[in-house]
């Protein structure tokens, strides 16, 4: 591939650069559109005033004026709604940001629904007022310089740790709204939806995840492909037209004799070769779970060793029960003490960190770092260490970010956690116009060149503090 010219690469900056400027436009006009809705809320209260037992009525009146003049859901138009009133009740400096489209309305909309712990707190006479102030600073220190993933993450651990107990009330009386609910979609399809305590749901998908790789790999590692089950031991085909309709085979689901359902077994001899997806097999997975309890005899005991699993980072103190402070669901954000120590003292498979400035082992000459380095990292990066990304650090690959090949160290200054598609950026099979490069600075930041010569940095993941 012929090298890019450097007047190709300004054009490609000028693109970046313009994306970025309009984004930032865009984030103002929301911030705008806002404030409209900030100037509906006086309105409305008015009306509320006016006529206090409809109001339940005036408030679906106006979110179905919005919804339908804006050709938005419900739920849209309510989320909106509630923003613009959170920005203008209590968050100031949010509001600000946003207006100078330093923050996006993803970010914002996350913000204020964190912010509602403090506020809720500050109703209740729990903390002062001016915690507020405090939990807007600390947000927005990341919110102007990150995604609005990260700023989730984040503002829920700020709120946490500023209001204390509320977190773990809250937590609580949100336990009490899991439901699971079915609704039709087109082309015989439905979606079922399970509210679940978030690390629950968490461990479903990983072990979701991590048996359809099982089914994947097996799949894909088999050296003979059996005969498709229309064909007789003589190897004499049956014409597929032939069939019945009727024919449970040709749904490419198995019956079995109790009337039970089996679609996750890519070797049956019955079945034609396996061509599912990923997503497709994953779905097939979690069927057979719910409905066969186990996701067929034909699978042996592979996928039945396979478990779920949760990174937590939880304090000694936490763990002990000497504080109620908030253990955190790495990739995702707060977790109750109580179902922390309830992990703790039945999963043998928890790893106790203990680091000593004196001990630690920072670099080896082999290119595997020790066990003791490994368990650093995971406690250090917590997710890919690309910006924005919060992929967590069990599923990231450790990688050398100056290469091994090419004299990188296998020291903890020179290896993070990259998922595998942030770190196939960095293969160098991948033509230079399109390479990146990854440097982790003195402070732990990791510095992310790309291909047009910016510079993006992910700093080390937070840990929110106050003493």
């Amino acid at each position: 591939m012929a090298n890019t010219t450097d007047l190709d690469l300004d054009e490609r900056r000028r693109i970046v650069d313009a994306w970025v400027a309009t984004r930032r436009r865009i984030a103002a006009l929301e911030a705008e559109a806002a404030e409209l809705l900030v100037e509906q809320i006086a309105l409305h209260d008015a009306d509320v005033a006016a006529s206090p037992f409809h109001r339940e009525a005036i408030h679906r009146s106006m979110v179905a004026e919005f919804s339908a003049a804006g050709h938005l859901s419900k739920g849209s138009v309510e989320f909106a709604f509630a923003d613009a009133q959170a920005l203008q009740a209590h968050l100031p400096a949010v509001r600000a940001s946003f207006a100078s489209g330093a923050v996006s309305v993803q970010h914002v909309r996350e913000i204020a629904r964190a912010a509602a712990v403090v506020a809720e707190a500050i109703r209740n006479r729990k903390v002062d007022a001016t915690v507020m102030e405090l939990f807007e600073a600390a947000v927005l220190v990341v919110a102007e310089q990150d995604t609005a993933a990260r700023t989730k993450a984040h503002a829920r651990q700020v709120a946490a740790a500023l209001v204390g107990e509320t977190l773990v009330e809250r937590h609580r009386r949100a336990a009490e709204e899991r439901c699971v609910t079915v609704k039709s979609l087109d082309d015989g399809l439905a979606l079922l939806t399970a509210v679940l305590p978030e690390w629950i749901a968490t461990a479903i998908a990983d072990r979701l995840n991590r048996m359809t790789r099982a089914v994947v790999r097996a799949r894909d590692n088999r050296e003979v492909t059996p005969l498709p089950w229309w064909f007789d031991d003589d190897g004499e085909g049956i014409d597929p037209g032939d069939l019945s309709l009727d024919d449970p085979y040709d749904s490419g689901v198995i019956q079995g004799a109790d009337g039970d359902t089996f679609a996750t077994d890519p070797t049956v001899e019955h079945l034609p070769v396996d061509t599912r997806t990923w997503a497709q097999t994953e779905a097939d997975l979690f069927t057979d779970l719910l409905l066969t309890a186990d996701p067929s005899v034909a699978h042996g005991d592979g996928l039945d060793g396979i478990h779920a699993r949760v990174q937590v980072t939880v304090s000694a103190t936490t763990l002990t029960g000497a504080d109620d402070d908030p253990a955190e669901l790495d990739g995702h954000g707060p977790l109750h003490p109580d179902i922390a120590r309830d992990l703790a003292g039945r999963n043998t498979g928890w790893t106790r960190l203990f680091l000593d400035p004196s001990g630690m082992v920072v670099e080896t000459d082999t290119y595997t770092p020790t066990e003791g380095m490994r368990r650093f990292l995971r406690a250090r990066d917590r997710h890919c260490r690309f910006p924005g990304c919060r992929m967590p650090a069990h599923r990231c690959e450790i990688d050398h970010n100056h290469d091994h090949a090419k004299g990188g160290k296998t020291s903890l200054d020179n290896l993070g956690h990259f998922c595998r598609s942030h770190h196939t950026l960095k293969h160098p099979d991948i033509p230079d116009t399109h390479r990146w490069n990854a440097q982790q600075e003195k402070d732990g930041s990791v510095t992310w060149h790309s291909p047009l010569g910016r510079d993006y940095a992910d700093p080390p993941p937070r840990r929110v503090m106050f003493v």
